[in-house]
């Protein structure tokens, strides 16, 4: 019991006193993360807008899989990514094994089926004749599809937060893409797994607090989101 308050009081002193690498390893986390979050937002939502206001052949396909995808293991992404970036792979050549790069395709690949899904959930839960009456105003369809979206918009950021929380707290892509490497791949999680398993436990409880402070934000800015939805 007095290494788990000893690690307490040490983490709280860490984080007080502004640590460099804590907070190196933090800020490389939301960089990471963010970056593969906006990456998927602007797939993902643009393709679960047409899923859900498009008729085409293969939709129920197209909708079980991103549904399948939202339960793929992060472990298996890291696999499949690190089989193409590595140097024996087809894009060996760009050298983007071990790399905040590499952590970033996973987690994009991590978190689009994520934004799909609930941005189609989004759009489909508006009224059709919304865009029904944009066109018959005389509206492109450029511009009734800004109106769906518009009317859906606190649904589709919740989707993409949704997204973030999911990204930042994945510890398995991250290791085998990134390699834990300090100062150059180390993210909160991999630095976690690995401070624990030296016995810095007051390291480890300091990135704790500050991932679940994260994860405890975003939980509050979803909760808004979904309210105003409401």
């Amino acid at each position: 019991m007095d290494f788990i308050i000893e690690g307490i009081q040490k983490a709280f002193q860490l984080i007080f006193s502004l640590d460099r690498e804590i907070f190196n390893i933090a800020l490389l986390s939301l960089k990471v993360s963010l970056t593969a979050v906006g990456l998927a937002s602007l797939l993902g939502v643009f393709l679960g807008f047409l899923m859900a206001m498009k008729d085409y052949w293969g939709k129920r396909f197209s909708l079980a899989l991103v549904n399948t995808l939202l339960a793929l293991p992060t472990v298996v992404i890291g696999l499949i990514v690190y089989s193409l970036i590595s140097r024996r792979g087809p894009l060996g050549v760009f050298g983007l094994l071990y790399t905040p790069s590499a952590m970033i395709i996973g987690q994009f690949i991590l978190a689009t089926p994520i934004v799909i899904a609930l941005t189609h959930s989004a759009v489909q839960g508006i009224d059709k004749r919304v865009r029904d009456t944009a066109l018959t105003l005389g509206a492109t369809e450029m511009q009734s599809a800004w109106m769906v979206i518009k009317e859906a918009h606190y649904a589709i950021l919740a989707a993409i937060i949704a997204a973030f929380g999911r990204v930042i707290a994945e510890v398995g892509a991250a290791i085998m893409l990134g390699g834990n490497i300090k100062g150059s791949t180390r993210v909160m999680t991999t630095a976690i797994a690995l401070e624990t398993t030296k016995g810095e436990f007051g390291f480890a409880i300091a990135l704790g607090v500050i991932l679940l402070l994260i994860a405890f934000s975003i939980n509050i800015l979803l909760h808004y989101f979904q309210s105003k939805k409401l």
